[in-house]
């Protein structure tokens, strides 16, 4: 069995991602404009046995991985932000709870060979870019994400930046398309903001949702030799080997302007499920004028209604809660 690591691959290290050129993707697309008054919508899967209903993209991601050396791993919760424009409730998303999802980094964990002790590595795919916007653009954006959370003080996470690959890095795009959609058949134990996708990968995750998922953040955990879900540091929680944010290139991306989804606050969002938030919040329509109201309102709240660059209050207690004590949590 192989480890499923950097050392997996001769050539192959975090140092990828600490030197490299943006490249440009060859496929063309139709360009989308975003309604950015419409109503947004978000789902959670969790791999049965952890919290919800059976979907076949796990069976399909872990049979994959193991067939190819790497059941070490399965993936074990899939998060999504979407946009559309259905308005048959009046409800749309009320997640309560403690704001956490339920695994989490492990601190200096000894299956992790990236050398870098409690840190949690992160970086991005400088392949796959979307073509809406200059590229170094692209890659501000998603930057000014991460640091948005970084710069929270109520704890200090070591977030340490290995950069913009200069290859097309994907471990779940792999999995999940066989190849198709590009992607490497190895992974890194990091937080990796792995590229703008085509609408068909979203396809893959549910019915039509290339035409309403706009970004999705997958954790894939560590299980032992019997392939149960380990927790080698004690606090309840299931260890992460890896998280990967994917982007739908269907969608128009900018800055949030002139019909634009706001690429900073889709990161922002799913940096956060990165770093193990989830969702909260309600999002609710007033039916007498069509209004959307939240309650309250958060960068964490289960949709996009447009530019939220700045946490809330909500927010930074979820992230405080998780991250205060590290690495004591």
């Amino acid at each position: 069995m192989r480890n499923g690591l950097i050392s997996d691959q001769p050539g192959n290290n975090t140092a990828k991602f600490l030197v490299g050129t943006l490249g440009e993707k060859t496929m063309q697309k139709e360009s989308r404009s975003a309604v950015t008054s419409a109503l947004a919508l978000a789902a959670l899967l969790v791999l049965p046995g952890i919290g919800m209903a059976q979907h076949a993209i796990f069976d399909s991601v872990n049979k994959a991985a193991a067939a190819i050396g790497h059941d070490n791993v399965q993936l074990a919760v899939v998060e999504w932000i979407t946009a559309g424009e259905e308005m048959g409730q009046t409800v749309f998303f009320n997640d309560r709870g403690n704001k956490q999802l339920g695994a989490d980094w492990v601190p200096a964990d000894p299956r992790n060979d990236v050398g870098l002790g409690s840190s949690i590595p992160w970086g991005i795919d400088g392949v796959e870019v979307t073509q809406d916007v200059d590229p170094a653009d692209d890659i501000l954006a998603i930057q000014a994400g991460m640091q948005t959370w970084q710069d929270e003080n109520c704890s200090f996470i070591p977030l340490v930046d290995l950069g913009v690959s200069d290859f097309d890095y994907g471990f779940v795009q792999f999995l999940i398309g066989g190849g198709a959609f590009g992607g490497t058949d190895f992974f890194f134990p990091f937080l990796t903001h792995a590229g703008f996708l085509p609408r068909e990968f979203f396809d893959v995750l549910a019915p039509g949702g290339g035409d309403f998922i706009l970004g999705v953040t997958f954790t894939l955990i560590w299980v032992d030799g019997a392939g149960t879900p380990t927790d080698v540091d004690n606090n309840n929680k299931l260890d992460v080997a890896l998280r990967e944010i994917y982007y739908n290139d269907e969608f128009k991306w900018g800055d949030g302007t002139n019909g634009t989804f706001d690429i900073q606050t889709v990161a922002l969002h799913e940096a956060g499920h990165g770093l193990s938030q989830a969702h909260f919040g309600k999002l609710f329509r007033t039916d007498a004028n069509g209004r959307f109201h939240f309650s309250p309102r958060a960068v964490m709240n289960a949709g996009y209604t447009g530019v939220q660059r700045n946490l809330t209050a909500t927010d930074t207690a979820g992230h405080c809660s998780n991250w205060g004590a590290w690495p004591n949590n």
